[in-house]
């Protein structure tokens, strides 16, 4: 199973596994359809909308579970 990083940019998580959006909702993130979703880290991410990343990584990870990722998403 693969697991979401910190290091991982915030538009190909959400590319890669569609079921993580709800997290990023939840959470209040404003990252569905943002700009700079490409060129921001989830650690970025968290620190912009001051969220815990330990906590965040968690929900994110939790997802996988429910959405499997796209075969032709980048990896």
């Amino acid at each position: 199973m693969d697991t979401i990083t910190s290091d991982m940019l915030v538009d190909d998580v959400m590319r890669r596994w569609p079921g993580t959006i709800r997290a990023f909702l939840d959470a209040r993130f404003l990252c569905v359809g943002c700009p700079i979703g490409c060129f921001h880290t989830v650690a970025d991410a968290c620190r912009e909308h001051r969220t815990d990343l330990a906590a965040f990584l968690a929900a994110l990870n939790a997802a996988l579970g429910k959405a499997p990722a796209l075969a032709n998403a980048p990896a």
